[in-house]
C-alpha cells in the first residue's frame, strides 16, 4: 500500500463513530492495547523531559494516565477524533485538556510539546505523511514523537480463512511495514527506533474474536465489506477454515505491531 489510500482506508467519519460507540465497552477488551501501550512507553528515551506532552488518539485515556505518572506535574493534552472515547477519558481525569482533532491536521500552535504518544491509532490515517508533517510541526527542538501502529500482516489468520471463502473486505486493510520504513526516513525527523514485532493472541473460538474487534470499534470498516448477512454455507465454510488454524492455546490472531520513536532534531524548522 502506498500513500495513495483514499477508497482502500476507512472514511473518517466512520471511524470516529465506530469508536465513539466502543467507549464502553473498550476497556473490557483492550489488553492488547495496553500491553503495546506499556511497550511504547518504555520506549521513550531515558533523558527525554517532557512538560507538555500530547496523547495523540487517546481513546478512553489510558495512555494519558500513564504518561501522568511517567511525567508527574506535567502538562497533558488528550486528543481524538472520536468525541464518545473523549468523553469517557474526560470523567476519568486522564489529563487537563481534551480536544476533538484529526492527527492529519492538528488544532495545535507549532512547537507546543515535548512530547507525542500515539498508541494503536495512526493505522486508521490514510495519509501518514501529514500525520509526520504535523509531528514536526508541533513538536519543540529535541522533541520526541513516539507511535505504534498496525502493519500488514495483522488478522493475517482471519483474512486467509475469508479469502478461502470469497473474494470479498472482511478484515481491514493496513499499511505495509515498508512504508513506515520509507515515510519515516523521509519525515526530517531523527529515526530512533523503528520495528515491527508480531503479537499473537489465542480465541477458544470465533466468536469472541469478531465479538472483541466489536466492542473495540475496530471491526471491519473498509470499503468494500460485504454488505448484509453471510449465507449460512459461505459462513460454515469460513469457520472450517479458521479451525484447521487452531493451535493449542485456541484459535490465534496474529497483529502485527509497529513501534516507532522519532526525534525532532534542533535547528529543524516546524
Amino acid at each position: 500500500m502506498t500513500e495513495a489510500t483514499t477508497g482502500i482506508l476507512p472514511e473518517k467519519r466512520q471511524v470516529a463513530m465506530s469508536f465513539s460507540r466502543a467507549a464502553a465497552s473498550y476497556d473490557g477488551v483492550a489488553g492488547l492495547q495496553r500491553s503495546v501501550s506499556d511497550q511504547l512507553l518504555a520506549r521513550l528515551p531515558l533523558d527525554l523531559s517532557a512538560d507538555h506532552w500530547l496523547d495523540l488518539g487517546c481513546g478512553t485515556g489510558y495512555c494519558s494516565r500513564a504518561l501522568s505518572t511517567r511525567f508527574p506535574g506535567s502538562s497533558g493534552l488528550a486528543l481524538d477524533i472520536a468525541e464518545g472515547m473523549l468523553r469517557h477519558a474526560r470523567e476519568q481525569g486522564a489529563a487537563q485538556a481534551f480536544v476533538a482533532g484529526d492527527a492529519e491536521s492538528l488544532p495545535l500552535r507549532g512547537e507546543s510539546c515535548d512530547l507525542i504518544f500515539s498508541n494503536l491509532a495512526l493505522q486508521w490515517c490514510a495519509d501518514f505523511s501529514a500525520v509526520l508533517s504535523e509531528a514536526r510541526r508541533v513538536l519543540r527542538a529535541n522533541g520526541v514523537f513516539a507511535f505504534s501502529s498496525l502493519c500488514v500482516g495483522t488478522l493475517q489468520e482471519l483474512r486467509d480463512s475469508w479469502q478461502a471463502v470469497d473474494g470479498l473486505v472482511h478484515v481491514n486493510r493496513f499499511r505495509r511495514f515498508a512504508d513506515y520504513q520509507q515515510l519515516c526516513s523521509a519525515s526530517s525527523l531523527e529515526l530512533v527506533e523503528l520495528r515491527c514485532e508480531p503479537q499473537v493472541l489465542h480465541f477458544p473460538d470465533v466468536r469472541q474474536l469478531t465479538h472483541e474487534l466489536k466492542a473495540l470499534g475496530a471491526h471491519n470498516l473498509n470499503p468494500g465489506r460485504p454488505g448484509g448477512l453471510t449465507g449460512r454455507a459461505r459462513l460454515q465454510a469460513f469457520l472450517a477454515a479458521y479451525e484447521a488454524q487452531r493451535q493449542p492455546q485456541g484459535l490465534p490472531a496474529t497483529y502485527q505491531v509497529v513501534y516507532g520513536v522519532l526525534r525532532k532534531k534542533s535547528g529543524i524548522a516546524g
